[in-house]
């Protein structure tokens, strides 16, 4: 079975993440904040791998490395969370987090990238 490699767009999640995080940013909608969660998440789970492949390529005692596999840990549980009620500023919240874990997992990539 072939599995189809989907790349990083790095620009991309991080002008997503700015749509929650810039300090200009107006509260979304609630139909727009549903839209943003679901690309923050599917930003994640596109980079978790890539940012994992990437660590794994450095060596075991190298630090830049080990912070990377442990911002996937924590985005990998990142992903298993949910609002903590069902109003619209609990969902910002939520999405502002995934926004954060977006930004960091690009920070992570970008740092391990071979010169």
């Amino acid at each position: 079975m072939r599995v189809d490699h989907h790349p990083m767009d790095v620009e991309t999640m991080r002008t997503t993440a700015r749509r929650l995080l810039a300090d200009t940013a107006e509260p979304p909608s609630p139909e727009d904040l549903e839209t943003l969660t679901l690309q923050l998440r599917g930003h994640i789970m596109v980079a978790i791998p890539e940012v994992e492949a990437a660590a794994h390529r450095l060596a075991e005692d190298d630090i830049p490395g080990a912070c990377a596999l442990a911002c996937v840990g924590e985005a990998r549980l990142r992903l298993g969370t949910t609002p903590h009620n069902d109003t619209l500023p609990a969902g910002i919240a939520h999405a502002q987090r995934l926004a954060r874990m977006v930004n960091a997992l690009c920070d992570h990539h970008e740092n391990l990238r071979p010169d």
